[in-house]
Parts: structure tokens; C-alpha cells; sequence
């Protein structure tokens, strides 16, 4: 196993997490930012305004995203257990 496989494995795994947290972050992201221009526009300062609108949305991102994910992650595992051979030989 060369450093160069190592590092390549590094890449291929940061990339993969940051596939599989963009949907729910994203999501999250865009809601917090809208419902935090609606309370400074009507100046409503309530946390609960915020916070549930985001955990809907987090929830329906995952329920939408949620198979793509899985299928991203099972893919990139098993590409990884079959090269394992070719790894350490």
C-alpha cells in the first residue's frame, strides 16, 4: 500500500461525506436563512420559529435525498472491500 493509495482513499472518502452532508446542510442552510429574514422583517425574536421549520425541512431532505445517500455510501464501500486485494498486493 503506497502513500499515493492512501491519500487517494483520503480524497475519495472527504468527498463522498461531503456528497452525503450537502443535501441536509444545504436544505437546513436555505430555510434558516429565509425564516432569519422573515423575523428581521417583521422583528419576531421566537427560537422555536427558526428551529422547527429547519428540522421539517432536515427530515424531508433526508426522506428525498435518503435513497441516493444510501446508494452513495454502498457503492463507495464496496468499490473499497473490492480493492482491498489490490490494496495490500
Amino acid at each position: 500500500m503506497t502513500p499515493e493509495s492512501v491519500v487517494s482513499i483520503g480524497q475519495q472518502a472527504i468527498q463522498v461525506m461531503v456528497m452525503l452532508a450537502a443535501p441536509l446542510l444545504l436544505s437546513a442552510l436555505l430555510v434558516g436563512l429565509l425564516i432569519g429574514m422573515l423575523q428581521a422583517a417583521t422583528q419576531i425574536n421566537e427560537m422555536t420559529l427558526s428551529f422547527i421549520p429547519k428540522l421539517i425541512i432536515v427530515v424531508v431532505a433526508l426522506w428525498l435525498a435518503g435513497p441516493w445517500m444510501l446508494s452513495l455510501i454502498m457503492s463507495y464501500t464496496s468499490t473499497l472491500v473490492v480493492s482491498i486485494p489490490e490494496l495490500i498486493g
